[in-house]
């Protein structure tokens, strides 16, 4: 009655007309203070019973909150897709609007549900339209302990919520949440310092703090969800989640995050990550080898057909190691010697495969030549063409070399054996990996990095620069640890720059 009579949270029907007044109950922030201590209470059981745990949980009432809080915001986003115009209108306005508004922006723009979108939501809902973030977060010893309240967890909370229903429809991951919840209290950033803009204008914490954003945005890797999907937006640009108590979950990210028993040894989404990386290297790493693979077959004066039909058989790389050992050359190999020039012909006879005036045997001769009567069926080949029209010779006489045209980039053994070096084919588990190499503990917010290189874990103050891998064949920066770092660097067919 008070709210009412001071017109807080209130309306007056008359004033408008074709307007329906709709009255949806969110607690004040008074008892949701009481709830969350109530709910982190629960949190530090040391081993509660089934029935103890379940009624100290409704007793609390944080499902329920957070249950009005997501409902509330989706009666708000179905009349805006509805084309009605919705006037939310709470106390004051910067507290349960805040929440329920930007809530219903998620639902409504899938922009939203990225990275950046996300950051613009904050800045939009929160920052700008003034959320007491110095009170409610309870920033100053001298702010009144009944200013503090919960509300900008919760509206976190309820993006996990989401996320837990929709989980293809969100760019970023929990730790994504959580580490915004954590800076939101720990004073690090300038970012949620102050009451409103005005707070922070006047501080100038533009201009001495350091911002959140600028830091996520340099540890972006470790906040991607690797079930995102780009065409969700298309095909389910609205999402509505449901606020009944079968969908809802408690969030032990949040509350129990540090008591390591109650989560699994491997971070399901991390353990999908590292495989879509893992395979996002193989798959660039075949596209250099069928290049490689090519440039030698058209040497040798075969034709598509058969290049086609060697990539689909799979030409191992033992028979590739036995042809250098046993019919190159009888001394060793000089890969030093200087890159080739194209002194390479083919005279009539196919035994008469000349190098620089020098002339192969028999045996390498018949070696490469290729079987076309293997079967295999090039119609089915998936190789991939673009090294189609390169040109590269395999010499083994002087200088060990490769060659494809004048104008084209020449090879030696040396980088060939570096890019086959230079990518880990087989990754190393997150099982039983409990500390980085610099002893850095895995927990369970922590997320675990793979080099791309050697295929072992580290953190991500030991995985700090990215490089383009010889072996790969886009030659983008990826990952690598620091020693890995330093070989490649090291190596002279690296001329790409490192990020």
């Amino acid at each position: 009655m008070v709210n009412k009579a001071q017109g807080k949270g209130y309306e007056n029907e008359n004033f408008y007309s074709n307007m329906k007044f709709q009255f949806l109950g969110i607690e004040n922030i008074h008892v949701m203070r009481a709830s969350l201590q109530k709910l982190t209470e629960l949190s530090e059981l040391k081993k509660p019973s089934m029935n103890d745990f379940l009624s100290r949980l409704e007793a609390c009432g944080w499902l329920k909150h957070i249950a009005a809080i997501i409902e509330t915001s989706a009666f708000i986003a179905k009349a805006i897709s509805e084309g009605i115009s919705v006037l939310v209108h709470c106390s004051d306005g910067w507290d349960r609007t805040a929440q329920t508004c930007s809530l219903a922006g998620l639902m409504l723009d899938p922009y939203y549900r990225t990275i950046h979108g996300f950051q613009a939501l904050i800045e939009k809902e929160w920052l700008g339209f003034g959320h007491k973030f110095t009170d409610r977060c309870g920033l100053l010893e001298s702010v009144d302990a009944r200013e503090v309240s919960p509300v900008f967890t919760q509206f976190l909370e309820t993006v996990w919520q989401m996320m837990q229903q929709f989980p293809c429809a969100f760019q970023f991951n929990e730790r994504f949440l959580l580490k915004i919840h954590d800076h939101a209290y720990s004073c690090q950033f300038g970012t949620f310092i102050g009451n409103c803009e005005k707070d922070r204008l006047d501080l100038r914490l533009s201009e001495r703090t350091y911002s959140l954003w600028a830091y996520l945005s340099h540890h972006t890797s470790e906040y991607l969800n690797p079930m995102y999907k780009k065409t969700y937006e298309i095909r389910r640009p609205v999402i509505i989640p449901a606020s009944s108590p079968q969908c809802l979950k408690y969030w032990k990210g949040m509350y129990n995050r540090f008591d390591s028993g109650l989560h699994p040894r491997e971070h399901v989404m991390d353990i999908v990550s590292a495989a879509k990386d893992h395979s996002s290297s193989l798959e660039d790493h075949v596209l250099l080898l069928e290049k490689r693979v090519t440039q030698i077959c058209k040497l040798l004066g075969k034709s598509d057909e058969i290049i086609q039909r060697k990539l689909q058989g799979y030409l191992s790389m033992d028979s590739i190691d036995g042809f250098l050992s046993n019919h190159i050359g009888d001394g060793p190999v000089n890969t030093k010697a200087p890159m080739l020039d194209n002194n390479f012909h083919k005279n009539s006879s196919d035994s008469d495969l000349t190098i620089n005036g020098r002339q192969l045997d028999n045996a390498a001769v018949n070696y490469l030549k290729s079987d076309t009567e293997s079967g295999f069926d090039e119609s089915s080949s998936q190789m991939s063409r673009s090294g189609i029209d390169e040109v590269g010779i395999c010499n083994g006489l002087e200088a060990s070399s490769l060659v494809r045209s004048p104008s084209s980039e020449q090879l030696s053994v040396d980088q060939l054996l570096a890019e086959l070096k230079t990518v880990a084919i087989g990754w190393k588990s997150f099982r039983n990996v409990q500390n980085c190499s610099c002893a850095t503990p895995f927990d369970y917010d922590v997320k675990k990095f793979h080099c791309w290189k050697c295929g072992h874990v580290f953190c991500t103050r030991c995985i700090t620069r990215n490089i383009p891998l010889p072996g790969h064949y886009h030659r983008r920066p990826v990952p690598v640890c620091k020693p890995c770092y330093k070989e490649v660097r090291r190596s002279p067919s690296t001329e790409f720059p490192v990020s």
